[in-house]
């Protein structure tokens, strides 16, 4: 697996969340920092998510609305021709 650049930082965090942090890091064998970033990782996905799912409901809607237009235009290009001339 390729090596991800990573950057020092410090952060303040209320005690609980520190004792959680290490508590998980303990269970699955790793470091607060992996379980820190696995955390805010899974919130970017969660939010991309969101954000993809509301782009697709408003292409839906468009869609449907053009559908729906089109319908209308071609029920009129097709009655023109049945027609007898």
């Amino acid at each position: 697996m390729p090596q991800v650049a990573t950057r020092k930082v410090t952060i303040s965090l209320p005690e609980e969340l520190v004792a959680f942090a290490d508590h998980k890091a303990s269970e699955q064998r790793t470091t607060r920092s992996d379980v820190i970033g696995r955390l805010i990782e899974e919130r970017r996905a969660t939010e991309l998510d969101a954000l993809a799912r509301e782009g697709y409901e408003l292409y839906a809607q468009e869609a449907i609305e053009f559908a729906e237009q089109s319908a209308s235009a071609f029920g009129e290009v097709v009655a023109r021709e049945r027609s007898p001339r």
